[in-house]
């Protein structure tokens, strides 16, 4: 088991890639973390963990957006454990439109998820991981933050924006022993497509070069990968799970 007894933060864990990826690393031996919003369905997906899963897992209900409830995750994981050996930063949320109809309601609340909440977790474990002198933050961009995409001014720019966090912290926190680094999915199936009309999700699996959606064990085996110690010398980088949709 390559995350036998590490202790893994996973923001969005309640349900799609991030579940996928808490069952994963349940199976790999790691302490799980499911950080979601609603009591009710975290405390659901932990239950899931456990019963199919096995080992610790601990649900926290947290805004991510809310640094008050980031810091109290945080001291409650360390009140249990001692230790962050590994945080997933992989909540995220759409909320599309042109850019001449964008709100800046749209606008905020994507940035507000996606990008600061993503400064604010990994500000709070940096300390403690530090402290080890070891760590790996894994944050999730996108595709979309590298290429762009029609109607996501909102979302290319915060998945851009965490590439831009993962390099920087790359360099920063690298001479600490703490690894960073960046994943971009394609289109995987998940909720978050659902309001996709049939038309554009065909077309976006034409682009694909393996003639199909991505899978969320797929990404979440990539996830296992970057946060062993298979992965203990990539730091800074960025990695496409997309099927060479934009190649």
């Amino acid at each position: 088991m390559r995350l036998k007894d590490r202790v893994a933060i996973i923001t969005g864990a309640a349900g799609g890639i991030g579940l996928a990826t808490a069952a994963r690393f349940a199976r790999e031996g790691a302490h799980v973390v499911v950080a979601d919003l609603g009591a009710e369905r975290v405390e659901a997906a932990a239950r899931q963990l456990r019963e199919s899963e096995g080992g610790q897992v601990l649900g926290c209900a947290v805004d991510v957006t809310d640094r008050v409830q980031v810091d109290a995750m945080v001291a409650q994981v360390l009140a249990r454990w001692g230790r962050i050996d590994i945080l997933l930063n992989n909540a995220g949320i759409t909320k599309d439109a042109r850019l001449v109809r964008m709100t800046e309601a749209q606008f905020d609340q994507v940035i507000g998820v996606n990008l600061k909440a993503v400064f604010e977790c990994a500000q709070a474990v940096a300390g403690p991981m530090i402290d080890r002198g070891s760590g790996v933050i894994i944050n999730a961009s996108s595709v979309v933050g590298l290429y762009g995409n029609f109607g996501q001014t909102n979302y290319a720019a915060s998945k851009a924006g965490v590439i831009g966090f993962t390099k920087t912290w790359a360099r920063e926190l690298g001479p600490k022993g703490i690894r960073s680094v960046a994943v971009c999915p394609g289109f995987i199936e998940t909720a978050i497509l659902d309001t996709i009309p049939a038309a554009v999700m065909q077309n976006m699996v034409d682009r694909v070069p393996l003639g199909r959606m991505g899978k969320v064990d797929e990404v979440a085996s990539v996830y296992a990968f970057l946060a062993s110690d298979d992965a203990s010398y990539v730091n800074g980088a960025v990695i496409e799970v997309s099927g060479g949709i934009m190649m």
